[in-house]
């Protein structure tokens, strides 16, 4: 099965790291940070959507279970770990960005040339597409009125793109990516009407 994420190989096409974790509480700066460091240490060109899903799912128990039961979770992780070979070879030698959501642009000076901030090794930069998710990530809590972005925030926002690479893994782990947002979806109204459930319950008799 050949990746259907476009292969585009110019440099200034990544949008540089800067302001990734901008926004985020702790826990998902460090899913953040740690996406940067097995895309580096890996030797990739850029920091992706599967890095992301990665490290989300390391650090997120509220992500684990939102792909259900432990063999499925176990499965997709081996994938994932699995892209030094293989469909993850392939990768290396172009930047992911689908189109099927809108890139974040990266930076430019007043010459219109690629400001000081977005110079460096492509290892340093993220894939349009996980740049696109990390915006979409803060949109989704916004939407619902949340003060933080949570791990279902970002996994939403990871597979909402059918040609990003996240969603590749997934199907390659059988997991079909409209089922998995359905049940994040679900989790979140169910949270909502938990609070206002609690919200409206009657303080106790001063009679």
């Amino acid at each position: 099965m050949q990746p259907r994420t476009a292969d585009r190989t110019a440099p200034d096409q990544a949008v540089p790291h800067q302001d990734g974790a901008a926004g985020l509480d702790a826990e998902l700066a460090a899913v953040v940070a740690g996406a940067r460091r097995r895309a580096v240490r890996d030797g990739d060109r850029q920091t992706d959507t599967a890095h992301l899903l990665h490290t989300l799912l390391e650090h997120d128990p509220e992500a684990r279970a939102a792909v259900g039961e432990p063999r499925r979770l176990a499965r997709l992780l081996g994938y994932l770990v699995q892209r030094s070979i293989g469909y993850g070879l392939r990768w290396r030698t172009g930047v992911e960005d689908s189109g099927a959501l809108p890139a974040v642009a990266a930076p430019v000076d007043r010459s219109g040339q690629p400001s000081a901030d977005g110079a460096g090794r492509d290892a340093d930069r993220w894939s349009p597409a996980a740049a696109a998710a990390l915006v979409d990530a803060r949109t989704r809590a916004r939407r619902r009125n949340a003060h933080r972005v949570a791990g279902t925030d970002l996994l939403a926002a990871l597979v909402a793109d059918p040609g990003s690479r996240a969603v590749e893994v997934l199907e390659r782990a059988g997991i079909a990516a409209h089922d998995l947002i359905a049940r994040i979806d679900a989790g979140t109204a169910a949270r909502a009407d938990d609070g206002r459930t609690d919200g409206e319950r009657p303080g106790p008799s001063t009679g």
